[in-house]
């Protein structure tokens, strides 16, 4: 990651920080992550931000940055745990909010594409920062990806439970529901507005026929590949 200062956080010209001119004197963590938010856009992910782009946007000196993170590698594991907590809250409302099997599919694959509209700058950290950056980025994603799979099996079990089914592997289909998800997300958003009907219909009925398979299996009905 591109890192211009390697300065002891701790300077002797810290007076000097405080004193130039358009500079604040404290900062927060909350302050730098809305700041590095700001730098992003379709083509720019965390990894490609620098520390001193960061701090200029954020309004202080480089060196203040270290008092809060270490380094740019732990404000971006910020950032996507953040962008992770805001989307879990978001799609758990929405399945809430749904009384039956079909709804809360439809209505959980429409809130992740209304929040992707909405030009959630999170949400994008969150599908881009998998594919590209360090290790410790890919770790943070697959870790918010993890949380998101056990909420749903969850779910998943309890829904079945309710219609009287069962699920095989319902930990295995959670996983295959959530990585289906946020790969096409990832796909939607580099596709016009126009393409959210299709995609949405679409995804809800991959994740449906999932999640049927999976309770064919389960009640002993072979699968196609079963048959084979």
């Amino acid at each position: 990651m591109p890192d211009a200062v390697t300065q002891n956080p701790v300077s002797a010209d810290a007076s000097i920080e405080h004193a130039s001119p358009g500079r604040r004197a404290t900062i927060s963590r909350d302050d730098l992550l809305a700041a590095a938010l700001r730098l992003l856009g379709p083509h720019r992910s965390v990894s490609s931000l620098s520390l001193r782009e960061v701090t200029r946007e954020a309004g202080i000196a480089p060196n203040s940055f270290y008092r809060q993170f270490r380094d740019m590698d732990e404000l971006a594991v910020a950032l996507i745990d953040l962008a992770g907590r805001s989307l879990r809250k978001i799609v758990g409302a929405a399945r809430h909010r749904a009384a039956t099997d079909r709804s809360i599919v439809r209505g959980s694959v429409e809130a992740f594409m209304q929040q992707l509209r909405d030009d959630d700058k999170l949400l994008h950290v969150l599908l881009r920062e998998g594919t590209v950056g360090s290790d410790a980025f890919k770790q943070a994603v697959d870790r918010e990806l993890t949380f998101f799979e056990e909420e749903l099996r969850i779910d998943l079990v309890r829904l079945a439970a309710a219609d009287n089914a069962a699920l095989h592997e319902p930990a295995l289909v959670a996983r295959a529901i959530t990585r289906l998800v946020f790969a096409i997300g990832a796909t939607a958003m580099d596709l016009p507005t126009e393409r959210d009907a299709e995609l949405i219909r679409q995804l809800t009925e991959m994740v449906r026929m999932i999640i049927a398979g999976s309770r064919a299996v389960a009640a002993g009905t072979p699968s196609p590949a079963q048959k084979k």
